[in-house]
């Protein structure tokens, strides 16, 4: 058996998250049409393991992917067909043999994501799709101070999407609130994009958006930031932020 990595760019738009239950849209996901994809090639039924399970909506510059399989094909094969039986808004950047015991969900470290945001009043439309509006620029210096009260380790539940007691406890490792000085988009970085990277040991189910939806609301007046400790004991509620502009920049192994 060859254990595979693969690493996956796509496109959240159109797709109901990562992974869902079959009975809730599991063919509109983006795990979908790459099990289907390799199902296809190898005839086998493929089980995928993905660093991160990104929600509806939210994109991936970087997901990383393992998966065993006894086929003969070789990784770069793998990722040839791969790219050629996807959809144009999934691509397969790279493909390798990982160790025996290497899964992509078990042994990441860290997870990281950035929410761009465009501080103009005019909206750069060649990157409407993946950035959210918000102008004038949120006031940095109390989202940062609120970002202090989110950072280590604590219970996210009222942070999430999750219904479940147990396994909420998370550890935030960074925020952070830069001007954007590179991009993957045309014309490279963007003097009024904001980026705020969020990097954890792990995300809980709407995490990133309701985190950066609270600290949106407290950069634009709409809350305080002493506000979060009342939200970690379940005496005020999570905002969300709009997940078109949350993409997976990188996972740590």
């Amino acid at each position: 058996m060859q254990n595979i990595r693969l690493t996956l760019q796509y496109d959240g738009t159109r797709y109901l998250g990562w992974q869902r239950p079959k009975k809730d849209g599991f063919e509109k996901t983006v795990s979908y049409k790459v099990t289907t994809a390799l199902s296809r090639m190898t005839g086998e039924d493929i089980t995928l393991y993905p660093g991160a399970k990104t929600d509806p909506g939210v994109h991936a510059r970087s997901q990383t992917v393992s998966f065993l399989t006894g086929s003969s094909l070789s990784p770069e094969q793998i990722r040839a067909e791969l790219n050629r039986f996807l959809p144009q808004d999934i691509a397969v950047l790279s493909s390798g043999t990982a160790p025996e015991r290497f899964r992509a969900d078990l042994n990441a470290k860290s997870r990281t994501y950035g929410y761009r945001i465009c501080t103009s009043p005019v909206y750069d439309i060649f990157t409407a799709a993946f950035t959210a509006c918000i102008s004038p620029c949120p006031d940095i210096s109390r989202m940062e101070a609120a970002a202090a009260l989110l950072t280590g380790t604590h219970d996210f539940r009222f942070f999430s999407a999750s219904r479940g007691k147990k396994g909420t406890g998370k550890n935030i490792l960074d925020i952070r609130f830069e001007y954007e000085k590179e991009s993957c988009f045309p014309g490279g970085g963007n003097p009024d994009t904001l980026v705020i990277s969020l990097t954890a040991d792990d995300f809980l189910s709407q995490m990133p958006q309701r985190i950066i939806g609270t600290l949106l609301e407290i950069g634009m007046h709409k809350r305080a930031a002493d506000e979060i400790p009342d939200i970690f004991a379940g005496k005020a509620c999570s905002s969300s932020c709009d997940a078109k502009g949350l993409l997976l920049t990188d996972v740590k192994y």
